[in-house]
């Protein structure tokens, strides 16, 4: 499970975050480049937040996708 505490500084202010515990695997970037991007250390961070409920539900699923569990949602 995330930790918002890990929080990476280059995510966007919003509740979707990824933290620390990212290896750089690329699912979340190769599924959703619209939402997640890779910064210059080779972590992803949420680039944008989701806006409506169908974007928020592909934030999750890619969520509970993530090999790490590296994406974490403020709050849930």
């Amino acid at each position: 499970m995330a930790n918002p505490a890990e929080r990476l500084p280059g995510n966007s202010a919003g509740i979707f975050y990824v933290d620390a515990s990212c290896i750089d695997c690329d699912q979340c970037r190769a599924t959703a480049p619209q939402f997640f991007a890779r910064t210059e250390d080779g972590l992803s961070v949420v680039h944008r937040q989701p806006e409506t409920e169908a974007e928020i539900a592909q934030v999750r699923e890619i969520m509970s996708n993530c090999a790490t569990s590296s994406i974490g949602e403020e709050g849930a």
